[in-house]
């Protein structure tokens, strides 16, 4: 599951250009999203079967899932703050794949990932998600899962595929250009609407197998 119901590399990088000799006006500082605020948003809300827990790692915190079979799926989530929903424009953040859920694929099915950072947007009652995922299987880059209705607009873009688990990636998304590149056709003029939340998952309940993922260093700018 992701935001707004059952879903489901393309990284893009913001640059500041100088013309005319004229200074680029300066970024504002990031600011951090505290892993320990981060709360259930799908699925159970309390109890043994929400199946997160915060831990301390060589002084980082970090945000820890560890999907066992049988247990509904579960979404942990945290609110952008308000002042700041217009004005994102990257994310940042660091996770590790600890287990793959066997035979995930979220182009070919069944598609559950070891781990996935969901951004959403929100325009009225239409949700309008980015969904990025750590594949077992599916192919780097992959854009699937792609689904339009009048109040969930979503597309699943392969993160990560593969790897040894256990080895921390450091992610940049801007997430302004990702969504005119995914929802509204590259319009550089596009109005873009509030980043409103960010949620991550770790499931394995299609393919009934164990997962495991961390989540550390959200940033948001």
């Amino acid at each position: 599951m992701t935001l707004g119901g059952r879903t489901g590399l393309v990284v893009l990088l913001g640059f500041a250009f100088v013309c005319d000799g004229a200074a680029a006006p300066p970024e504002s500082s990031p600011t951090k999203l505290d892993v320990r605020a981060f709360r259930s948003v799908e699925g159970p809300s309390s109890g043994p079967d929400v199946y997160y827990e915060v831990v301390e790692e060589d002084g980082a915190t970090m945000l820890r899932g560890s999907y066992r079979p049988g247990l509904d799926t579960v979404v942990m989530g945290v609110e952008v703050p308000d002042a700041l929903r217009e004005r994102v424009r990257r994310l940042r953040w660091r996770w590790r794949a600890r287990a793959f859920p066997n035979g995930g694929d979220e182009c070919r099915g069944p598609g559950d990932s070891a781990a996935s950072v969901n951004v959403a947007f929100k325009r009225g009652l239409r949700w309008y998600i980015l969904k990025y995922v750590w594949s077992p299987l599916a192919p780097l880059g992959a854009v699937c899962d792609r689904k339009r209705t009048l109040l969930l607009v979503r597309d699943t873009i392969v993160l990560e595929s593969g790897g040894a688990p256990g080895t921390w990636r450091t992610e940049v998304v801007d997430v302004r250009q990702a969504f005119i590149d995914h929802f509204a056709k590259g319009n550089p003029h596009a109005d873009v609407p509030d980043l409103v939340g960010i949620g991550v998952m770790t499931d394995g309940d299609q393919t009934r197998s164990s997962s495991g993922a961390d989540w550390a260093g959200f940033e948001i700018q």
